[in-house]
């Protein structure tokens, strides 16, 4: 039985945020963000480091985009947080592999454990998830046929095999399927895309995920055409 998508809702600026008690059901909350222009709307939220990173950028797009995913990100924390956004203060965990402080981002004291959070996005589009428990969100753009093969050395030898043995016309979204679910578990975990952690857990190219992580559920989300999404939360 294919497992259903999980329903993303999306945000505008001016959106009401949800509030203190959005979590009690445990999550994850899922939100689109879509840029509107290189500056987001109203009052500025971000703080100076988030600042001097969008400025970075040298893409427009990619400036607009970072501005409104991370604004949107500050909002909905703000919200359930009860907080002014520019008031919520961000950190980065432990890596679970060295332990330097460049893990999964958090937020700091000990609000951070009750709302956990994930972002990510690519050309165009965004998503966040917050949860009551760890989680990691990933979306991605449907790449090539050539970019899907060349990139598919890095997942697990059996997904690699499922992809070879699908039609050419078939191989971009079932590659972005296997990746999102597999940038997702691995952003929740903290571990990231290092080492061999793309090869080392098998989730499958199919309609639904093939297998699920121990301690972990991954769900495929609802994105529009020609994006694929997903996002992991660990066990209660």
């Amino acid at each position: 039985m294919v497992n259903p998508t999980a329903a993303v809702r999306p945000w505008t600026p001016g959106d009401r945020p949800p509030g203190p008690s959005a979590l009690d059901g445990g999550g994850p909350l899922l939100w689109s963000v879509r840029p509107r222009g290189e500056e987001p709307a109203g009052p500025v939220v971000l703080d100076e480091s988030e600042r001097e990173r969008a400025a970075a950028f040298r893409r427009p797009q990619d400036r607009a985009m970072y501005l409104a995913s991370h604004t949107a990100l500050r909002v909905l924390l703000g919200g359930v947080l009860a907080l002014p956004p520019a008031r919520v203060t961000l950190v980065r965990l432990a890596c679970p592999g060295c332990g330097a402080l460049h893990g999964r981002p958090a937020v700091a004291g000990p609000a951070g454990g009750r709302v956990h959070f994930s972002l990510s996005h690519t050309d165009g589009l965004a998503l966040v998830a917050l949860a009551a428990r760890p989680v990691g969100v990933d979306v991605e753009r449907l790449p090539s046929v050539a970019t899907a093969m060349d990139v598919s050395t890095a997942l697990h030898p059996a997904e690699r095999a499922e992809l070879e043995r699908m039609a050419a016309t078939e191989r971009p979204a079932a590659f972005a399927r296997c990746w999102t679910r597999k940038e997702a578990y691995l952003k929740g975990t903290g571990e990231g895309l290092a080492g061999e952690a793309l090869g080392g857990a098998y989730l499958g190219t199919g309609p639904s995920p093939g297998a699920q992580p121990v301690g972990w559920t991954v769900v495929d989300a609802e994105v529009p055409a020609g994006f694929a999404g997903a996002y992991a939360v660990a066990a209660e």
